[in-house]
Formats: C-alpha cells, structure tokens, sequence
C-alpha cells in the first residue's frame, strides 16, 4: 500500500491542532514547537508532491479514497493535479511563514495556533478534495476561523471587520452550497463526486451553464475579493493579527479564484463564453479601483489589503481571457501574489507592534532604523509593481498579454492601473521609509496582542528574518526562472480549454 501522502498533508496539521489543545496554556513554547512541526510536516510533502509530480500529464494523480456513504454519493476522495499542486505549496509555504513571524505572541497562544491550524487544514482540503461534499465542508472550515482570529486577536475596529468579513464569506458559501446541490440533481449522476463531472462527458444545456456559472462566478468571487464583493478583505487586513493577515489574503482570496477554475471553468464552458465581458470588465474595474483606493490610504495595512484586492483583478482578468496563456498567467499571479503579500504583512506587522502605528507620515525614516526590514519590504513592493527579475512581472506580462489579444481596450485599461501601482507603491516607500522622522517611540505589546514588547527602533535579527527568506526566495527564483512554473501547470490549463 503506498504511503498516504496528500492525507498526511491534511492531518497534519490536525493532529498538531489536537496535540496543542492537549497541553497547558503555559507551555507555550511546546505549542509554537508543535504549530511549527505540524505546518513543517505539510510543506516537506508538498514540496515533495512538486519535485516528482508528472506535470506532463494532467489527470489527477496521488488519488487517495478512504469510505463512502451508500446511498448518498458521498466519499472521502482526495487527489491533485497541476491547478492544485502549487497552491499546496503556496499554503505551507504562507503557514510555515506565519508560524516563524509569530514567534513573539504571548496572548492566548494556545487558542491562537489552534485557530491558524485549524484555518489552514481547511484550506488543504479544499485543494485536495474530489468530493462536493468535503470540497464545501473545508471550504467553510477554511473561512470560520477568521472571525475569531480577528475578532479575539485583532486591533482597530475588530468587531465590524470581523462580522462584515464573515457575512460575506458566509454569503458566497451559501451560493457555492445551492450550486453543488444543484449539480447534485442536475448532472444525473446524484452524487458530490467532482471528479466524476470533472472527468466524464455530462453536458448542461447552454441556459443551465449560463446561470449555473453566474451563481459560482459570484459566489466563489466574494471569497477572491471581486468588485463590488470586496470591501469586506481591506477591512478584515487591517484588523487582522499578522498570520491570519498573511492567510488571509495569500490563500483564501487564492481558494476563490481557485474555485472557479476548478469547478466553474470547466463545467460551464457556454457558460464562461456567455458572461466572459463580464469577467473582463470585472477583473480591470478590480485593478483600477483598488489602485486609486490605495493612492488614498495612509495606514499601511489598508494599503497592502488594498492592493491585494487590486492584484486579485490580474487573476480574475486572466481567466476572464479564456485563453491557455491568460489561465497560466492567473496561476502564475495568484501563486507570486500570495508569497508577496505575506511578504508585506509581515513586515508592516513587526513595524506596528515596533512603532504602534501604521500611519506612513508618521513613519518616516525606517529605512535608517530597521534597515532589514526595509530591505524586505522593499522588495516585495518592487515584485508588486511588476520589476523585470521578479516573479510579479512575469505574471501580470501573460495576463495583461492574453487580454490584449482578446481586447485590445480591456489590456489597455488593465496596464494603466498597473502603472497605478508604481506610483503608490513608490509613494509608501518615499513616505514611510525615507521620509522625516516623526519620532514616534514606543514600547509594549500592540493593541491586538500580536507580539511580545519590542525594543523602539529594534531591526530583524537574523532568526526574525528567516521567513522573510523564505518568502522572497520564491519570488526572486521564479522570476529569474518562471519555467518552473508554467511547465508545470501548462498542461492542465490546457485541459480547462477542451470544453471551448
């Protein structure tokens, strides 16, 4: 019997979830220890599923199936493929890196790492999962967790951003539900199994695919943060602790998109060219807005989360293309947005719990302090605004490439906001780590508990900064070498098109 590979990478962090709520409140230490190992275990194995995946084939490999329920075309199936191989990574990666930022926290840890446990075992079963049933079931377990994590753990108007955050994940899920069990009774088959739809010849008639693939579209984009169902991420970045910032928009806006790929795309092809205007004009009205949103913003938080949701459009216009090279630029961009913008909130978190402030004008002159971190943040903003070298460029190259060959109006719009990106990513880095000194000093834990007392002025120390290496490794490796990936996912986007 082969080792149990892609059921090892989901129960490991439950186990390691389980484990901490077993020990005292005290041993904290031990719970960070076992939150490390747990997260560790899932990333070793995805890592591993990477480097001897046959990416040459893209049917669904390392199939796992454990029970079924008679009579309810209910089982546990798990298996990958080239769509869901990388966002594996990208979520250990995103949670190994969370884990090592939080090493400072003291208030409630046991609950805390639980809760990130907890959120991101959700998270790999919705990537595993060939079942409806357990694909909606860790596709809620992945979102719950938020409203605690920001409501507990938070800062800021906590409260409101926590409960705006979960009615709407809660309202696109309930539309993700009604559309499963519509495809429940519709396919014929009367079953949850998402391969079997996936993989089989079932055809729905061009009206069913065109409001079956609205309602997904709209349901699976609130969680991806689509315009106008995205003011609830900017809100929830900004009081969210530091971790569940970083998951938060590095893999749960990613399991939206995802969704859509994965479940929308190739049921619904008539469906997709139907309302394919739609998510063009959606994907550049993301872009566009979001970047004037951010040229606004003075808190740095608000403008990381605005610029997520900016940077989301670029996937939701590359699929909106319905090309193979706009799908492989959408992966492309969710994969090198995630590790970035983790890359962001992680610094922007150690300067608020060093400074206890987020308000760019009153920051002025980080660079001389925390020259590190300056560096680090730097960085990711330059992979943002799409420098050559960086993984950013090359992703937002094929998707704004692809739409230029689908509109010519549309690319020209999408590469205006992402200019729009250059001007205020610039304007946060003149500001806040070369401007005036504003003399803010501060010692003490934040208002949202997030980490123990740091000394004003204090850099990253090399430990600090490990999962910032991490993290930039990933960007700097597949913008020099971006062969890697697309390699890697070509043949499965190709399949997503056979429908057209």
């Amino acid at each position: 019997m082969k080792f149990p590979i892609l059921t090892t990478i989901l129960l490991a962090p439950i186990t390691a979830m389980i484990l901490i709520m077993l020990v005292k409140e005290t041993q904290t230490k031990l719970i960070k220890t076992l939150a490390l190992v747990g997260s560790g275990i899932s990333f070793v194995l995805s890592a591993y599923l990477v480097c001897t995946f046959d990416f040459q084939h893209p049917s669904f490999q390392w199939t796992e199936q454990f029970f079924t329920v008679p009579g309810w075309g209910i089982q546990f199936l798990l298996a990958v493929d080239g769509l869901s191989i990388p966002l594996l990574l990208l979520t250990s990666i995103i949670m190994v890196s969370g884990v090592l930022v939080t090493q400072r926290l003291t208030f409630r840890v046991k609950e805390y790492f639980a809760l990130l446990l907890f959120l991101v075992s959700g998270a790999y079963g919705v990537l595993l999962s060939m079942d409806m049933f357990f694909f909606f079931l860790f596709y809620e377990v992945a979102v719950i967790p938020m409203f605690l994590l920001v409501n507990v753990w938070g800062s800021g108007n906590k409260v409101y951003a926590a409960n705006k955050l979960t009615l709407y994940l809660l309202a696109g899920s309930a539309l993700v539900l009604f559309g499963f069990f519509i495809l429940y009774f519709k396919s014929g088959l009367y079953s949850f199994d998402l391969k079997a739809l996936l993989d089989g010849n079932i055809h729905f008639d061009a009206g069913t695919q065109k409001w079956l693939f609205i309602l997904f579209l709209i349901g699976f984009g609130t969680l991806a943060a689509t315009w106008p169902f995205h003011s609830w991420s900017p809100d929830g970045y900004a009081s969210a602790p530091t971790a569940a910032s970083m998951l938060h928009a590095a893999v749960l806006k990613t399991l939206g998109a995802y969704g859509i790929l994965r479940v929308a795309i190739p049921l619904f092809p008539e469906g997709a060219k139907y309302w394919q205007p739609l998510m063009l004009a959606l994907g550049t009205i993301n872009i566009l807005y979001a970047a004037f949103c951010v040229i606004a913003q003075k808190d740095l938080k608000y403008i990381v989360g605005y610029s997520c949701v900016s940077h989301m459009g670029v996937v939701m216009l590359g699929i909106g293309t319905l090309t193979q090279t706009g799908f492989n630029g959408a992966m492309f961009q969710m994969f090198s947005h995630g590790i970035m913008v983790a890359l962001l909130f992680a610094c922007v978190g150690y300067v608020y719990d060093t400074k206890h402030t987020r308000n760019i004008e009153e920051l002025g002159g980080l660079f001389k302090e925390m020259p590190r971190l300056s560096i680090f943040f730097i960085l990711a903003g330059l992979t943002a605004l799409g420098l050559p070298g960086l993984s950013g460029f090359v992703a937002e190259f094929l998707v704004i490439y692809s739409t230029y060959t689908v509109s010519p109006i549309y690319g020209t719009l999408a590469l205006a906001g992402l200019v729009l990106s250059a001007i205020y990513i610039l304007r946060v880095v003149k500001r806040a780590f070369w401007g005036v000194p504003a003399g803010v000093v501060s010692v003490g834990k934040g208002h949202g508990h997030d980490q123990g007392p740091i000394l004003a002025g204090e850099d990253l120390n090399w430990s600090m900064s490990i999962p910032n290496y991490l993290l930039f490794s990933f960007l700097l490796v597949l913008g020099i070498y971006p062969k890697l990936f697309t390699d890697f996912v070509m043949q499965t986007t190709a399949l997503l098109l056979k429908g057209f």
